[in-house]
């Protein structure tokens, strides 16, 4: 019985998922030869005692390679590991405090397997590779580091921190309120990883973003870009979900898409190239100061607008691959053929 009702809880989901999604351009993908396994790291670190910390210095060196070199210089700031006489004496007292035990049980009890990511990985990257044939697939490996870093992207890899993805009421993240505002922790839940580690993916290997890239409307269209890469190659996964809106934010931003974007011609931004002004627009935050009456607007919006606009381009013109898409440098033509007026 628990098997079944399991099924139908999963079905549901996903017959949520897949109405929330629209109508999305679906692709065969079962032939590309992809299948992602998460090495598990942070399993690893629990071999970890007083007496094999060199020991396990040398092999974690030899096997993880870069991400073991960035995660202990970068991520966990222990230091350099081929300084492993200064790296076992910090390491003991890591592995001896209270947190590190309670963190690591935490994580074990949330995920201890990977099955679910894994599938939604694979289905993912195997877009990807469809889309853009000539990419490399990287290693995925998750591990935790107290809260420092998500989706970090080393020469070989993207690890998956696991400590970022324990669920919006896991108990650590009242506690790190000062550094993790709420309005971000609520994301840090098992079905944000895929679309998280590929949007770091899209963002940092695939098309990192312009320096040139200076007015609202050019990171307009460099955000809806993205966006629409993700769309396509995670076809099942809900658009409030890509985005990281609620349900309620997601409701909003569609309900009020026309006022959102006559906003932005009002307020004469889309050539606006003050940074400090336009970040408001595309940054986290849990609204958007001038637009809602009680606080209850979305945030980012100009990567919502972005999106819808990227969208009305590629409507109109089918015939553009996605690689096309990306290589179209010129935000101003995209918007005039996009022909987008707020809807």
């Amino acid at each position: 019985m628990l098997e079944i009702h399991t099924r139908q809880i999963y079905c549901f989901f996903l017959i949520i998922s897949l109405f929330s999604c629209g109508r999305r351009e679906r692709v065969d993908v079962s032939h590309i030869d992809v299948d992602i396994t998460v090495e598990r790291f942070d399993k690893a670190l629990d071999s970890l005692t007083p007496a094999n910390i060199l020991l396990k210095n040398r092999e974690w060196l030899q096997h993880y390679g870069f991400f073991y070199a960035d995660y202990m210089q970068y991520m966990l700031e222990v230091g350099n590991p081929l300084d492993s006489v200064y790296i076992a004496d910090i390491l003991k007292e890591v592995i001896a405090t209270p947190d590190f035990a309670a963190l690591k049980a935490s994580i074990y009890e949330t995920y201890p397997d990977m099955d679910v990511q894994e599938a939604g990985l694979t289905d993912a990257f195997r877009h990807l590779k469809y889309y853009f044939p000539a990419i490399d697939i990287p290693r995925f490996i998750a591990f935790f580091s107290g809260f420092a870093v998500q989706t970090p992207i080393g020469a070989d890899y993207i690890g998956i921190g696991l400590d970022m993805f324990l669920g919006a009421d896991s108990k650590f993240y009242p506690a790190l309120r000062s550094s993790i505002p709420q309005y971000l922790s609520r994301r840090f839940t098992p079905e944000n990883i895929v679309p998280r580690v590929v949007e770091s993916y899209v963002r940092e290997e695939l098309y990192p973003q312009d320096a040139l890239d200076v007015s609202l409307l050019q990171h307009m269209v460099y955000q809806g870009k993205v966006m629409y890469v993700m769309e396509r190659t995670m076809p099942n996964i809900a658009d409030s979900l890509l985005i990281g809106y609620t349900t309620a934010q997601w409701d909003w931003a569609n309900h009020f898409e026309r006022d959102i974007w006559a906003w932005f011609l009002q307020e004469n931004l889309l050539y606006e190239a003050d940074y400090n002004r336009i970040q408001k627009y595309l940054g986290e935050a849990p609204f958007t100061p001038e637009l809602g009456e009680q606080n209850e607007s979305a945030p980012k919006l100009g990567v919502f607008i972005g999106w819808k606009m990227v969208r009305a381009y590629m409507e109109r013109n089918p015939e553009v691959t996605l690689t096309e898409l990306l290589g179209m440098n010129d935000a101003q033509q995209l918007l005039e053929e996009s022909r987008y007026r707020g809807r």
